[in-house]
């Protein structure tokens, strides 16, 4: 399955047929190139209602127009409960629900733009109060469950939280010790089990109130530029970033999920994000709900036994999950996916983090088909870059832009007695510089909540800078180099960690790596490798010799590490983001910064 065409000027590209011989569904894009030219955002948008009485509503294009159609007892949302229930919910019923959450908004008398806040689990509640929330046109912020007291203080404080949907346990455990200190939280909605009916003081019981509001509601004409998510992020320092994004942003959703997932009407659908993060919001209820499939919703956590399940029982036939995840099921083998016949699947896509060539080879030698990798931030809403089903996947590869994207390799300059910074597009392929993109695609982000300054220095000369290194080969791929800030630095080289950790993967041993750089006197700089193991395999100093062996043999002894440090596992983001500047951080005795994304260990 694999071969080998000439891709560039200078070497030969590996390439992997995107999308299985044969098959009965066609893809969504036949022709990229063709399709590209004559793809505009106006186009999309006609693939939308809008809403009757004027403007655009993520709830309206996501659930109220296929309820009121041919697709009204479509199931929306196939549940999974952690203990075997299964709940089938129409797109009908969700409209009925959403209608009922916006109307017990209004009733409380939360209005449009301020900031509702969801904390839970991945329960119906979730999808029923972020779409009765867009109804309402309120904002959206849905909350890691697993995020401790001071991260949710934090995003709260920094969103002004008008209203909270949460759960008993979680109310007790997290929101109390910081109640306090939130004075503009006025309405907190706890989402009871069943049988669960212990009251608490200073709440209110959401499934009463859900049962007291009428099912019938108008949203009203909605402004596409109209405040509709909130997504916090990250820094290296600091607090974190509240990202806004519009109602408009369903136009990129809707169309990312036709033509880079590859949705068809009747798809079953899992992305496996949580709601948590941006992608289990973009593509976990947005995009799917909009396209009119059946999504998947699992309660459970990462069990690879219980995913490959969840693929045959329930005939997924897109699949969109993180690096993460698919670096876990590499660790476990392929002894869990013995005896099951996965029919359905046609289309594997991921994202968090690049996804490494080696993961991406592990999808055709355990399901016959290659993950497709794609690109895109918290700021940029939805998916910029990517393989497509109609082109062949290139492993480690971002692929190429969305139609409806421009994006460039740059170099960006500043004269040392000026703010401006000046922007040159580097046309060579091959040559390294940072991705950029041409602002005014739907779902790009439209302030940094409360920071003006920090917001307007994302953009210079006419583009949007992403901070992430990236090359361009001459058949117009996109190949990811790591942050500007991970970049490495030794002996007059530039090294890209992504490259380095993709090698050390290639070795039968190693399930996951990061790489840092570690300051050194001589060269500056050198390669630091932390390796988490396959199972099978044991820490030894023959062991690690024997991997920096293959680093060297296929990196040269410059870009190969020159220490590697065995760990259990690596810190990651939930959203499956290897956190190098935390293991540089722990490496040199640095203060760690914002870690409240951090996944648990």
């Amino acid at each position: 399955m694999l071969e080998t065409v000439s891709g560039t000027a200078t070497a030969a590209v590996e390439t992997i047929p995107g999308y299985p011989a044969g098959h009965a569904v066609r893809p969504n894009i036949s022709d990229y190139a063709a399709f590209r030219s004559g793809f505009s955002w106006d186009s999309a948008r006609r693939e939308l209602d809008g809403l009757p009485a004027g403007g655009l509503n993520i709830a309206h294009e996501t659930v109220d127009r296929h309820a009121a159609g041919a697709r009204a007892n479509r199931v929306a949302l196939r549940w999974l409960g952690k203990n075997g229930s299964i709940q089938d919910i129409s797109y009908a019923r969700l409209r009925e629900g959403s209608n009922r959450f916006a109307n017990v908004l209004r009733q409380l008398g939360v209005g449009a733009g301020e900031r509702v806040y969801i904390l839970t689990g991945r329960i119906p509640a979730l999808y029923i109060a972020a779409l009765g929330t867009w109804k309402n046109r309120s904002v959206v912020c849905t909350l890691f469950s697993a995020f401790g007291p001071e991260p949710i203080r934090a995003r709260m404080a920094l969103g002004d939280a008008r209203a909270l949907v949460t759960t008993p346990m979680l109310y007790q455990r997290k929101i109390l010790p910081i109640l306090s200190q939130l004075p503009g939280l006025r309405h907190v909605l706890l989402a009871r089990e069943p049988g669960e009916d212990e009251s608490v003081a200073g709440t209110l019981d959401l499934a009463q109130l859900l049962g007291e509001a009428s099912e019938q509601f108008s949203i009203a004409p909605t402004d596409p530029e109209e405040a509709a998510l909130l997504h916090f992020t990250s820094g290296t320092t600091g607090t974190p970033k509240g990202a806004v994004h519009v109602h408009q942003a369903v136009l990129t959703h809707h169309a990312t999920g036709k033509l880079v997932l590859d949705l068809h009407p009747e798809d079953i659908f899992w992305c496996t994000a949580d709601p948590g993060w941006v992608t289990g919001t973009s593509y976990g209820i947005i995009a799917p709900l909009s396209n009119g499939v059946t999504s998947i919703v699992d309660e459970a956590d990462f069990d690879a036994e219980r995913w490959y399940r969840i693929l045959e029982e329930h005939k997924v036939s897109v699949w969109y999950t993180a690096p993460t995840a698919i670096r876990m099921m590499m660790k476990t083998g392929l002894a869990p996916l013995a005896g099951r016949k996965l029919p359905a699947l046609r289309y594997l896509a991921s994202v968090g983090e690049p996804l490494n060539p080696e993961a991406v080879r592990w999808g055709v030698t355990a399901f016959g088909l290659p993950f497709h990798d794609n690109w895109w931030q918290t700021e940029t809403g939805g998916i910029m870059i990517a393989n497509f089903p109609a082109l062949d996947v290139r492993p480690g590869s971002m692929g190429m832009p969305v139609p409806g994207i421009e994006a460039a390799i740059v170099r960006t300059s500043k004269a040392c007695d000026s703010v401006d910074v000046s922007v040159a597009i580097v046309e060579e392929p091959g040559v390294e510089g940072e991705l950029a993109l041409r602002p005014g695609w739907p779902s790009m982000f439209r302030e940094y909540l409360n920071e003006p300054e920090r917001y307007a220095k994302c953009f210079a000369g006419g583009w949007y800078l992403t901070g992430d290194l990236a090359r361009r080969d001459a058949d117009g791929y996109f190949w990811f180099v790591g942050r500007k800030d991970d970049v490495i630095k030794t002996s007059g080289h530039l090294i890209g960690p992504f490259e380095v950790e993709s090698v050390l993967m290639e070795h039968p041993a190693v399930a996951e790596a990061g790489v840092i750089g570690k300051p050194d006197p001589v060269a500056l700089e050198v390669v630091k490798a932390f390796v988490a193991l396959r199972s099978g395999y044991a820490p030894s100093d023959a062991l690690k010799k024997d991997i920096m062996a293959h680093a060297r043999k296929r990196l040269g002894a410059v870009v190969a590490p020159k220490e590697i440090d065995f760990q259990q596992s690596l810190p990651k983001t939930r959203s499956g983001k290897i956190m190098r500047r935390l293991l540089k951080a722990r490496e040199l005795g640095l203060p760690e910064g914002d870690v409240s994304t951090l996944e648990s260990m």
